[in-house]
C-alpha cells in the first residue's frame, strides 16, 4: 500500500453543533496538514435548528474537500453516521464528535496504530473522567454492564464511536439494511482485526450535551433488542418461575379449606394482581419491542432523507 496515496475522510455528525463547527475544522485542519496523506471532510448535518447547515455550506464554499449532507429532519446520530458510511469513498474514515471532546491530536495515532498493525479498525477507549458527576458515571458504568449481560456485545465501558474503519468495514456496513442502527454494535458483530487505544477525552467547547438520559435508554435498547433475543427467553424464564411459586400456595389454601379458617386476604389478593398485572405488562413489552421492530423493517423506509448535499449531483437522495 503506497501510504503516499491514501485517501483518509474525518467523518462527523453534527446537531445544532454551529458554535463547535468552525473551531472543531481549524483544530482538525492543523493536526491533518502535518501528515503526508489526503484528507477530506464530511459533515452530516443532522435537521439541526441552528446556523449548523450554514456554517457548514460556508466551509465548503473556502474548502474543496470539505463534503456534505443535510437531512430533511433529525434522524440521530447513529443514522447520520451510517449515511455518511454510505456515502463515503476512502480508504479509512475517522468518526469524530464535532464539539472537540474527541482529541484531534490522536488522528496521527490511530493512523499509525491502524497501518502499523495492519487491522481493520481502531477503536477508542475513552479514560474515566474525575470530573463528570456521579450519576454520569454510575449511569455510564450501568449502560454497558447491562447492555452485556443481556445482550450477546462484550463492549467496554468508554467504547463510542470514536474510531477509525477501513475500507473492508467500510463496505460491510454499506450492506446492513437494519432500521435500528446501533454502530458500536455492529462493529463488535462484524469482527475482523481490531486494535484499540485509550484517550482522554477533552471538554466540550460550547453548547450542551444532545446524550440525555432518555437517549441514553433507548441506545441501550437498540443495542439489546438488535442483538440479542435474551430478553425473551428472560420473560419465558420469568413466567415458569412465577407459575411455579404459584403451586406453593396451593397447600396453604387446602389446608385454609380444612380448618375450616376464614381468611380475608383482600389485601393480598390485590397485591397479587397488581404484582402479576405488572409482571405481565413487562412481558408484554418485551414482545411489543420485537413485534414494533419486525413491523418498522418490513415497512422498508428509507433510513434517512437526505435534503441537500455536495457529494452526488441529485439535490435529494433517499436510503
Amino acid at each position: 500500500m503506497d501510504q503516499s496515496r491514501l485517501n483518509i475522510c474525518i467523518l462527523s455528525a453534527a446537531y445544532n453543533e454551529g458554535e463547535n463547527l468552525l473551531v472543531f475544522y481549524h483544530a482538525v485542519k492543523k493536526v491533518i496538514d502535518k501528515l503526508p496523506y489526503s484528507f477530506e471532510f464530511c459533515f452530516v448535518n443532522d435537521g439541526s435548528k441552528d446556523d449548523t447547515l450554514s456554517v457548514i455550506r460556508s466551509l465548503a464554499k473556502k474548502d474543496e474537500s470539505v463534503k456534505y449532507l443535510s437531512f430533511s429532519r433529525n434522524f440521530g446520530q447513529q443514522i447520520a453516521l451510517k449515511a455518511g458510511i454510505d456515502t463515503i469513498n476512502a480508504d479509512a474514515i475517522i468518526m469524530m464528535d464535532s464539539d472537540l471532546q474527541h482529541p484531534p491530536e490522536m488522528i496521527p495515532d490511530l493512523i499509525e496504530l491502524w497501518l502499523k498493525k495492519k487491522v481493520n479498525m481502531v477503536n477508542t477507549l475513552r479514560e474515566e473522567d474525575q470530573d463528570l458527576s456521579w450519576f454520569k458515571k454510575q449511569s455510564s458504568k450501568r449502560f454497558y454492564q447491562v447492555l452485556n449481560k443481556v445482550s450477546d456485545l462484550k463492549l467496554e465501558p468508554g467504547q463510542a464511536d470514536f474510531r477509525l474503519i477501513d475500507r473492508k468495514v467500510t463496505e460491510t456496513l454499506k450492506k446492513s439494511k437494519e432500521q435500528d442502527v446501533f454502530l458500536r454494535g455492529m462493529i463488535q458483530w462484524i469482527g475482523y482485526d481490531q486494535a484499540t487505544i485509550s484517550y482522554k477525552a477533552n471538554k466540550r467547547f460550547a453548547g450542551e450535551s444532545k446524550y440525555t438520559f432518555s437517549k441514553m435508554m433507548r441506545l441501550a435498547l437498540a443495542g439489546i433488542t438488535s442483538f440479542s433475543i435474551k430478553p425473551l427467553y428472560t420473560a419465558i424464564y420469568i413466567g415458569f418461575f412465577f407459575a411455579f411459586m404459584s403451586f406453593l400456595y396451593l397447600p396453604y389454601v387446602l389446608y385454609s379449606f380444612a380448618i375450616g379458617e376464614a381468611v380475608d386476604g383482600w389485601a393480598s389478593i390485590l397485591m397479587t394482581i397488581a404484582f402479576f398485572g405488572g409482571l405481565n405488562l413487562i412481558v408484554l413489552g418485551v414482545l411489543g419491542i420485537y413485534i414494533g421492530k419486525i413491523l418498522i423493517q418490513n415497512k422498508e423506509r428509507p433510513l434517512y432523507i437526505i435534503q441537500e448535499q455536495n457529494i452526488y449531483e441529485n439535490s435529494l437522495a433517499e436510503f
